[in-house]
This record gives structure tokens, sequence and C-alpha cells, in this order.
């Protein structure tokens, strides 16, 4: 049976280094960790804050992400495509997401607030009712991605 972690605080760890076990995370708080390269597929957070981290460049086969919050993040050519797709929920703020995909993702009403996008494939997602609130989108990919009212200001 899989590790079941809730309402924990990780502070200032280095994942590469240190074991990050697999598991279920519930209302965790993970700031300034480094999950850099790291292979996080299988693992679920559901309702958890990432502040300052860094999960460049991560494995994510079928990692589940509900009610996930992104703040002030390096999330660098992470593929959220490979992620599970069940109740799939993320929200950035202030994040670096160049070179990520999100190809027929389901986004319906997610925020990318004051983000960083740089060749970021949106091609056949769903970002109806969504916003890139003062986001960078230079050389992005929308291609057959639902734009209905979308907030691009």
């Amino acid at each position: 049976m899989a590790a079941y972690t809730e309402a924990q605080r990780f502070d200032n760890i280095d994942f590469t280094t240190t074991a990050f076990a697999s598991g279920n995370y519930e209302a965790c708080t993970f700031t300034n960790c480094n999950f850099a390269a790291l292979d996080i597929g299988g693992i679920n957070f559901i309702d958890c804050d990432f502040t300052g981290c860094n999960l460049s460049n991560c494995k994510t086969n079928k990692t589940g992400l509900r009610d996930v919050r992104f703040k002030d993040c390096k999330l660098l050519g992470l593929r959220f495509d490979s992620c599970h797709n069940f109740l799939f929920s993320v929200r950035f703020e202030n994040c670096q997401l160049n070179f990520s995909s999100f190809f027929e993702v389901k986004l319906k009403g997610t925020l990318f607030k004051n983000c960083t996008l740089h060749e970021v494939d949106f091609s056949g997602a769903d970002i109806s009712t969504g916003s890139f609130a003062n986001s960078d989108l230079r050389d992005a990919t929308f291609d057959r991605t639902n734009l209905e009212k979308t907030d691009f200001r």
C-alpha cells in the first residue's frame, strides 16, 4: 500500500539528494524544495501548495495533481500531458513554465498569473474561462485549443 502523508510541511529540502517517498500527499506544503529531474510518476498531490520550488524536468507519468497551487516555482520542461487526468486541477502564480507541455490537457478555468510560458504547447487543450493575466506567452502553441472566454490581459 502507498504511503499517505497529510498536512505536513517540507521546507528547504533537496529531494535530489534526500529520498522522496512515493504515495499520496494531501494538504501538504512544499517551500523552497528541489525536485529537479526527479521521477514523481504515480505520486498523487491533493490540495498541496508548492512555493519557491524547482520541479524542472521531473518525470510526471501518471502523477496526480488535484487542486495544486504553484507560486514562484520553476517548472521548466514539465510534461503535464503525461499526468493523470482524473480531477486534474492546477494554478500558477509567478512561475516559469518554459518548454512545458499541456497537450490535450483539460485546463478549464486555470489561472496562469505573472507566468513565463515560452514555447509551451497548449495544442488541443481546453483553457476555456482560464486566465493568462500578465503572462509572457512568447512562441507558445495554441493549435485546436479551446480558448473560449479565456482572459489574455
